[in-house]
């Protein structure tokens, strides 16, 4: 009987020992940031809880589009079709897969297979004050490493910075009204 115990004790410590150890292991995306006064992973803390606000398909890869509850107002309220600007405090993400073909799916469908990117969109006009308030970054998915790692450099590094509408740039895409026909 102490025997099987011991043998008990030794499983239970040895399997806290081997899965503790994997999850200290892996990277805590949550202090990644983008270099020269970026965004940060963490200030979209939540992101994959937002509301959706498109999706989109490249040739080699699918998209959704999440924003915030901010976002999510402003494209409720017309903007940017409206002509108004986003308000301060919009954030979006970003998030691609690669897409393969369904293997058990009777006809074509393709779907998200492994996580290339995730990015991330906030309009904050004090911080950003030469990009119209928008900040941008863009993390990219190592699948071997299960890390994340910066693809951009500051906030204006990418040039549609510049512009005043950028969510559309962006996302190249526009926000879908859930269960509206006429839209």
């Amino acid at each position: 009987m102490r025997t099987k115990n011991i043998a008990l004790a030794l499983i239970v410590a040895i399997s806290l020992a081997v899965f503790g150890g994997i999850t200290f292991a892996q990277q805590d995306r949550y202090t990644l940031k983008v270099p020269d006064g970026g965004l940060a992973f963490s200030e979209f803390r939540g992101y994959d809880k937002w509301e959706d606000v498109a999706v989109s398909e490249t040739e080699g890869s699918v998209k959704a589009i999440l924003g915030n509850p901010t976002a999510i107002s402003a494209y409720k309220e017309g903007i940017p079709d409206n002509g108004k600007p986003f308000p301060e405090g919009t954030k979006m993400a970003k998030i691609e897969w690669v897409k393969k073909k369904n293997p058990v799916s009777p006809y074509f469908v393709e779907i998200p297979d492994t996580l290339k990117t995730v990015s991330f969109i906030e309009k904050d006009s004090k911080r950003f004050p030469n990009t119209h308030g928008w900040a941008f970054a863009q993390f990219e998915y190592d699948t071997a490493t299960k890390t994340f790692k910066p693809s951009v450099t500051a906030p204006s590094a990418d040039t549609r910075a510049t512009r005043s509408m950028w969510p559309r740039e962006i996302t190249f895409s526009r926000h879908i009204r859930r269960g509206n026909c006429n839209q």
